[in-house]
C-alpha cells in the first residue's frame, strides 16, 4: 500500500489508469471537444422536421448515437483526470468544459422529445414499415412518449436543458469541499502516534484493534465536519431545491416520484423497502448486541461498528494478492468472465492507491468506450479486495452492456446498477467460506459479510429515508438547516442501531460527507439490488450454466427493457417483496451461525 500523502506525480504509472486510451494527449480531448461543438448547429438543423419522414428521423438517430458515444469519453476523460487530484485547477476547468458541451448539445436537441411525441401513431408505423432500422429505437421512442404529460413546449424544454450547468452545482460544489477543501487534524492512537486522517482513510482507521485510534478518528473527523455543518447543510438545501424546480416544472406529484420515473420503478418500491426494513428491525438490534457482546465492551460506540468482530483473524491482503483471490472467486462465471478481467488488471483500466486531492471511495465511471474505467482507494484490507470485486462488477456491467447493445439502449438504470457488483461480493465471499474450515477465520469473513448487509441493506435504507425525510421536508417549503438534518439523523440512527448502541453527538452529522445525497433517490436500489444479487449468485452456484447464461443476457442487457423485466430474466422477480424479505431471513441466519461460531 501507498502512503496516501503521495503526490499524484509520484505515483508508480502501473497502479494508475490508463486514460490515453481515450485521448492520446489533452490537446487531442481539446480538439475532440471543439469538433462536438461544431456538431451544434447540425443537431439544431433538425428542429421541427423529426415528423417529416421516416429517413429524417433515423438521420436524427444515427447522429445522436455517434455524439453520445462521443460525449461519454469526453466527459469520462475529463472527470476521471479532474478525480485523481481535485486540487488541479487545469482538470477541473476541463470537467467544466466537458459539461458546458454537454449542456450545448442538450439544448440544440431540446427539441427532439416534444416532437416525438407529436408523431402521430400512425404516422409512426408508416415510418417504422418503411424504414425497418427504426426497430433499434423503438425502446428509445416508448421511453420518450410514455412520459407524455411531463414533457413540455419545444421553448421549455430548450430552458430546461440549458439550466443543465448550473444544476450540476450542488454536487460539483460539495464534492470538491468533502475532496479537496476539507482537511483532518490527526487521528491519536493509545501510544500517542500520530495518523493520517483523510476521507479516504476515515474507515481503515476505525477498522483497527486499538479502540483509542477509533475514537480520536471519529471525533477528529465528524468534529471536522460539524465545523462545516452550515455550509454543508446549504448545499443539500440546495440540491433539493434544484429537484424540486425540475419535478414540479415537470408535473410530478414529487421529487421521489420525478426520480423514479426515470427507472420506471413505482415510488411504492421506494416506500415498501422502508417499511419491510422496519419489519426486521430486530435482527439489526440483535447484531448490534452481538457485536457489543464479542467486543466485550460495557458501551457500544458507533466507532465500534467497523472493527472485525474476531479482530485477530484480521490480516494483510496486498493487491497483487486481492487481483488472484478475485480471479479466482469468480471463475464460476465462466473462462470469458475471466479474461475480461484480466485484460482490466494488465491493460490499466483501474486506478489504485490514494494520493493528494484524489477523489475519495471508489466507483466505475460508467462510461463504456473505449472501456469501462474504475477508481479506487485500496488499503491492503479485506474489505478493500471486496471493493475491487464490487466495482469491476459494474464494469464487467457497462462493458457486456456497450458490447452487445446499441448506443441508444447500452445504458443500464441506476435500479439494476448495484446488481453486478454485489453478485460479485456474495460470489467472493461464498468463495472465501469454502476455502477454510478455521472457525476463527470462518467467523471474521461471516462477520464481514454481516457487516456488508447491515451496511447495504440496513444502513442504505436508512439513507433513503433520511433522503426522503429531506425531500418531504423541501416540498413542505422547509429550508434545510444543519440543525433540521442533525436532529432527524440523530433520531434515526438510534431507531435502526437500537438500544445497545450508544448514538455519540458527532454521528448526527455524518450526512455531511455522504456523496450520494447528490444522486437523486439512488441509495435504496444498493438495498433493493443487494437482495436481487444474494439470490442471482445462490442460482449461479446451485444451477452452473445455465444460471449463469442467463445472468449473462441481464448483463448484455443495458436498458433494453424496464428493470423489472431484466432481473426477471435472470431468475429474479423484484415486482414481489420475496427477494427482501428472503435477503433480511437470511441476515437473521448469518447471526445465528455467528453466534455458535464466535
Amino acid at each position: 500500500m501507498l502512503d496516501p500523502s503521495i503526490k499524484r506525480s509520484d505515483v508508480p504509472e502501473e497502479f494508475t489508469w490508463r486514460l490515453e486510451d481515450m485521448y492520446p494527449t489533452d490537446k487531442a480531448w481539446a480538439e475532440e471537444n471543439e469538433a462536438l461543438r461544431a456538431l451544434v448547429p447540425e443537431v439544431a438543423a433538425f428542429s421541427g422536421r423529426l415528423g417529416e419522414s421516416a429517413d429524417t428521423l433515423l438521420s436524427f438517430f444515427r447522429l445522436s448515437d455517434d455524439i453520445a458515444k462521443r460525449l461519454s469519453t469526453l466527459y469520462g476523460y475529463a472527470s476521471c483526470r479532474a478525480d485523481q487530484d481535485q486540487g488541479n485547477g487545469f482538470y477541473q476547468d476541463m470537467r467544466g468544459k466537458a459539461m458546458n458541451t454537454y449542456v450545448a448539445v442538450s439544448s440544440a436537441s431540446s427539441f427532439s422529445t416534444p416532437e416525438i411525441m407529436a408523431i402521430p401513431d400512425e404516422r409512426l408505423d408508416a415510418f417504422r414499415a418503411e424504414r425497418p432500422e427504426l426497430s433499434e429505437y423503438e425502446r428509445s421512442i416508448y421511453q420518450i412518449r410514455r412520459k407524455k404529460e411531463h414533457i413540455l413546449t419545444p421553448a421549455e424544454e430548450r430552458l430546461l436543458a440549458a439550466s443543465g450547468e448550473m444544476a450540476s452545482a450542488p454536487g460539483d460544489i460539495g464534492s470538491i469541499f468533502r475532496n479537496a477543501d476539507l482537511t483532518y487534524p490527526d487521528a491519536v492512537d493509545s501510544n500517542g502516534v500520530s495518523h493520517t486522517l483523510t476521507a479516504g482513510s476515515f474507515v481503515p482507521l476505525e477498522e483497527s484493534g486499538d479502540r483509542t485510534l477509533r475514537e480520536s478518528a471519529f471525533k477528529a473527523l465528524y468534529g471536522r465536519l460539524s465545523e462545516f455543518k452550515n455550509t454543508a447543510a446549504t448545499i443539500l438545501d440546495y440540491q433539493f431545491k434544484k429537484l424540486r424546480f425540475y419535478s414540479e416544472a415537470r408535473g410530478y406529484k414529487s421529487t421521489l416520484e420525478a426520480s423514479l420515473d426515470e427507472t420506471e420503478v413505482p415510488t411504492e418500491v421506494y416506500r415498501n423497502l422502508i417499511s419491510a426494513v422496519h419489519g426486521n428491525l430486530d435482527k439489526m438490534h440483535r447484531y448490534v448486541s452481538l457485536r457489543k457482546k464479542l467486543l466485550g465492551a460495557d458501551e457500544l460506540h458507533m466507532y465500534d461498528i467497523y472493527t472485525p468482530i474476531v479482530a485477530d483473524a484480521a490480516r494483510k491482503i496486498d493487491y497483487e494478492e486481492a487481483k488472484s483471490t478475485v480471479l479466482e472467486a469468480l471463475s464460476v462465471l465462466g473462462e470469458d468472465y475471466v479474461d475480461l478481467l484480466k485484460t482490466a488488471f494488465n491493460n490499466r483500466w483501474i486506478d489504485v492507491y490514494e494520493n493528494v486531492g484524489k477523489r475519495s471511495g471508489a466507483y466505475s465511471s460508467g462510461q463504456s468506450f473505449p472501456h469501462p474505467y474504475v477508481l479506487l482507494n485500496h488499503k491492503d484490507t479485506l474489505d478493500s479486495m471486496f471493493t475491487l470485486a464490487h466495482e469491476l462488477g459494474h464494469a464487467m456491467h457497462s462493458y457486456h452492456s456497450a458490447k452487445y447493445q446499441p448506443i441508444s439502449t447500452s445504458d443500464y438504470v441506476i435500479f439494476v446498477a448495484e446488481v453486478a457488483s454485489t453478485v460479485n461480493e456474495v460470489l467472493l465471499m461464498r468463495y472465501l467460506l469454502s476455502k477454510t474450515e478455521d472457525k476463527k477465520e470462518r467467523a471474521y469473513l461471516i462477520n464481514h459479510f454481516l457487516d456488508s448487509f447491515k451496511g447495504t441493506v440496513y444502513r442504505q435504507t436508512m439513507f433513503a429515508e433520511f433522503e426522503l425525510f429531506m425531500g418531504e421536508r423541501s416540498e413542505a417549503g422547509e429550508s434545510l438547516t444543519a440543525d433540521l438534518l442533525a436532529n432527524k439523523y440523530l433520531e434515526l440512527n438510534r431507531l435502526y442501531y437500537g438500544p445497545d448502541m450508544v448514538s455519540d453527538e458527532g454521528i448526527a452529522y455524518e450526512w455531511a460527507r455522504i456523496p450520494h445525497f447528490f444522486y437523486n433517490y439512488y441509495v435504496f436500489q444498493y438495498a433493493t439490488g443487494y437482495s436481487a444479487a444474494v439470490a442471482i449468485a445462490n442460482r449461479i452456484l446451485t444451477e452452473g450454466e445455465t444460471a449463469v447464461r442467463d445472468y449473462k443476457k441481464f448483463l448484455s442487457g443495458g436498458s433494453s427493457a424496464d428493470p423489472i423485466s431484466l432481473l426477471k430474466i435472470a431468475g429474479v422477480d423484484m415486482s414481489v417483496p420475496d427477494p427482501i424479505n428472503s435477503g433480511l431471513a437470511l441476515f437473521g441466519e448469518l447471526i445465528e451461525e455467528m453466534e455458535k461460531l464466535a
